[in-house]
């Protein structure tokens, strides 16, 4: 699964070519020339900081050589280059959930633990645990987040105040809202969310953690087939089972889910925060006037929604010119440029920008108060913390579908955990 962290990707995406550089060709001597080349996703963090580098550039003489792929070509090319040994890319914009692991185990990822530690005005302590966490592998700083997204609860305000009911700040009262609200509504899913079984990975973990779970415990053992894993199994697929839409898709990731909810056919749904346009965006959304936002219900263990990073910025490890490589990422990364960036819809990873109110003036005012609950709360990690990640989310996203088609969820789960430990096992030859 492509992750779409913000609204306005699709759009940047298509006007951009599909391979952009800014200042040629790249290769030569770049510490010498004075130049630092940048390899970015097509993104729309990646168009504000593109408007912005004529400052860097003037503020320290330095030239910066950008290039901006798409994902795949991204990925393609890192592949290339990176297991080549080559030097000719200083700065990169990666995933650190996807493939950051991998990468420091390949040995491509510069270590940035002192760097990060020596600038107290440039300030990593600002950076919220969840993405620090995630952009950290054996110990060691590997990448400065850059743009963060959290799992939050939406819900259609009129079909609650219809129903007598308050928004649920637990599990069991979103699953009696979903109830009540489906039996006065024939026509309308109580609860709707990803059913896929990759895509549904990443938004069943905040589930899993807020009923105690995990995908692997603290010894690094599978740990999907847990009476908590199990619990948090069994209740996500039977929201959508019970509650959820008539003939349900077990093949829908967050655009199929996102279009029955906008269409007016569910009155709950927990999805990402930084896909909210798509539901109050009037172009886009039948109910974009009566769409609220929460925190992630409260399960047995608390509302521990994940709180992750998903892109962030990295030293290639084989440059020559990490010290002005890491002049680029301190700029980028600044507390200005973040909150910048955060203005135009980017969610940021700096504490600060969420107590700034300019830094939350362009999001719904419950929104901003559900993302700054889930940031204090979340988890760094939305799916396993694996090198093949791909994998990895096949096997534990059985259950999930096993539970929504009404299987043996607990069954389902004891295979999955089995799997996935020998995938574990695999891993480490």
């Amino acid at each position: 699964m492509k992750r779409r962290s913000i609204v306005k990707y699709a759009a940047v995406a298509a006007a951009l070519s599909l391979g952009l550089t800014a200042c040629g060709s790249g290769g030569g001597d770049a510490k010498a020339a004075g130049t630092v080349r940048v390899t970015l996703a097509n993104h729309v963090w990646t168009e504000g900081i593109k408007a912005a580098i004529p400052e860097f550039e003037k503020a320290t003489g330095l030239k910066v050589e950008l290039t901006q792929l798409g994902e795949d070509q991204l990925s393609d090319q890192y592949n290339v280059k990176l297991n080549a040994g080559s030097d000719e890319i200083d700065v990169m914009m990666y995933r650190p959930l996807q493939e950051g692991k991998a990468f420091a185990k390949n040995g491509y990822l510069a270590d940035l633990t002192s760097k990060v530690s020596a600038d107290a005005n440039w300030d990593w302590k600002d950076y919220q645990e969840g993405p620090v966490k995630a952009s950290t592998v054996d110990g060691k700083v590997v990448g400065v987040p850059i743009i963060t997204e959290r799992e939050v609860l939406y819900y259609r305000k009129d079909l609650l105040q219809a129903a007598g009911v308050q928004v649920p700040k637990t599990m069991d009262e979103l699953e009696a809202a979903a109830k009540k609200i489906a039996a006065a509504n024939p026509d309308t899913a109580g609860f709707v969310a990803r059913t896929a079984k990759s895509a549904a990975v990443t938004q069943f973990s905040s589930f899993l953690y807020s009923f105690g779970g995990d995908f692997t415990d603290a010894d690094g053992k599978s740990a999907v087939g847990s009476d908590a894993a199990k619990k948090a199994y069994s209740f996500y697929g039977g929201l959508i089972k019970n509650y959820g839409p008539k003939n349900v898709s077990t093949d829908m990731s967050w655009p199929e889910a996102m279009a029955i909810f906008t269409q007016g056919k569910a009155a709950f749904y927990t999805e990402a925060d930084s896909l909210y346009k798509n539901a109050t965006d009037p172009a886009k959304s039948k109910v974009a006037d009566k769409v609220g936002f929460a925190a992630l219900p409260a399960g047995p263990a608390g509302s521990k929604p994940y709180n992750i990073p998903s892109w962030g910025l990295a030293v290639n490890n084989a440059s020559g010119n990490q010290d002005n490589a890491w002049k680029f990422i301190q700029w980028a990364t600044s507390k200005d440029r973040t909150l910048a960036a955060q203005k135009a819809g980017v969610p940021g990873p700096r504490a600060s920008v969420w107590a700034d109110p300019a830094g939350t003036s362009t999001y719904p005012k419950d929104l901003a108060e559900a993302i700054a609950t889930s940031a204090k709360n979340g988890v760094g990690h939305d799916r396993p913390q694996v090198i093949t990640v791909g994998k990895a989310r096949e096997i534990v996203g059985e259950p999930i579908v096993a539970s929504i088609t009404g299987a043996d969820a607990s069954s389902a789960a004891d295979s999955a955990n089995e799997a996935f430990q020998k995938f574990l096992d695999s891993e480490k030859k």
